[in-house]
């Protein structure tokens, strides 16, 4: 084989391997997955043949935070002067991800077998592959992949091509990972679950007193520590919270850090005073976009309050409901109105 078609492969293989004792065993993702693909070939010059199409299967597993090995079976085809080419094969292979964020590059090596046929003759060889790619996570549970590979196979003596049976390609793959399960929170974001608020000292004249300034001093006060802004009763229990349209990203049920400050406090007071009440959670949106949409939007939005909430291990009963625009409480003529009416509401139901 030439010198000069060993460098890519040696430089892709470098770049595969350099990173190996890096690895490390504390990301929480481990799941099984698929990955169908489909593939664009560009074969070299010594296979004397037009640009290719196929695609294959990819059955795989994460490792840790870096690494993937994934098993591969694949079809591929394309014409030639000397007759139509087609190529069949599997292989086995490693991928090293340089992070596991929502765009994730990563570099791939791959070794297997291959039986290429060309019109009526065949033979079995070797192939070995280095590349580099990416993969976009679509959702929790759906990644498009796509990467670019260098493929050298060797057809040992099959002759299938006159005075060569080594071939050099370059290949396109895109196609999607489908994990089973869900996915796990990193072990730097699982929040503990909250301490219990520690009781407070209650003054000699606790009637001067309203430590949580909920309105209800503590003397009377039922429900210590309050979240701030939250609507009490007479014996300062929480009735109603509203979290605003800024608590979410624009257009998504996204929680904002700040929503989910408000809502560690709620779950803290939740669990240190437990109250037995259901707690009803209705997503509410401005008259903007129409009624299906809000309608959906709205209801996104006060189930991921009602997620974030169990998360944190509040065992209150939950009920979602999203109104879309149909219950203003302000003018959806005025910024500001409209700012009103994008709101998620949790309201204690009384028994």
């Amino acid at each position: 084989m030439p010198k000069t078609k060993l460098f890519p492969i040696v430089s892709l293989l470098s770049l595969g391997f350099l990173p190996l004792a890096q690895a490390a065993d504390d990301n929480q993702d481990n799941r099984w997955y698929v990955a169908p693909f489909a593939t664009f070939i560009h074969g070299g010059g010594d296979r004397k043949s037009s640009d290719g199409w196929g695609g294959g299967l990819g059955i795989g597993k994460i490792v840790d935070k870096h690494f993937n090995v994934e098993l591969k079976g694949f079809y591929q085809g394309f014409a030639g002067q000397n007759g139509p080419w087609s190529m069949s094969g599997g292989s086995a292979e490693v991928q090293y991800h340089l992070s596991r964020d929502k765009l994730s590059p990563y570099t791939v090596i791959s070794v297997g077998g291959m039986n290429s046929c060309l019109g009526s003759n065949c033979g079995a060889g070797f192939i070995g592959e280095a590349g580099l790619g990416f993969s976009y996570e679509l959702c929790d549970n759906l990644l498009f992949r796509s990467d670019v590979r260098y493929r050298y196979n060797n057809n040992f003596d099959a002759d299938l091509q006159p005075r060569t049976n080594e071939f050099n390609d370059m290949i396109v793959n895109a196609g999607f990972v489908i994990p089973f399960g869900d996915k796990p929170e990193p072990a730097d974001s699982k929040a503990a679950t909250p301490a219990p608020v520690a009781a407070r000292t209650i003054a000699a004249d606790c009637s001067a007193v309203d430590s949580d300034q909920d309105g209800v001093d503590n003397c009377l006060d039922k429900c210590p520590d309050t979240v701030k802004g939250g609507k009490v009763d007479s014996a300062g229990c929480p009735v109603k919270l509203v979290l605003k349209s800024e608590h979410f990203k624009l257009n998504s049920a996204e929680l904002a850090p700040e929503a989910k400050k408000i809502l560690d406090d709620v779950a803290a007071n939740l669990i240190a005073y437990p109250q037995k009440n259901d707690i009803a959670v209705q997503g509410y949106t401005s008259s903007e976009g129409s009624s299906a949409y809000n309608l959906k939007l709205s209801q996104k939005r006060a189930q991921s309050v009602a997620d974030y909430l169990k998360s944190k291990s509040v065992s209150n009963k939950l009920t979602v409901s999203g109104f879309g625009k149909s219950r203003p409480v302000a003018d959806n003529g005025t910024a500001a109105g409209r700012a009103e009416n994008r709101r998620v509401e949790l309201i204690w139901l009384q028994d």
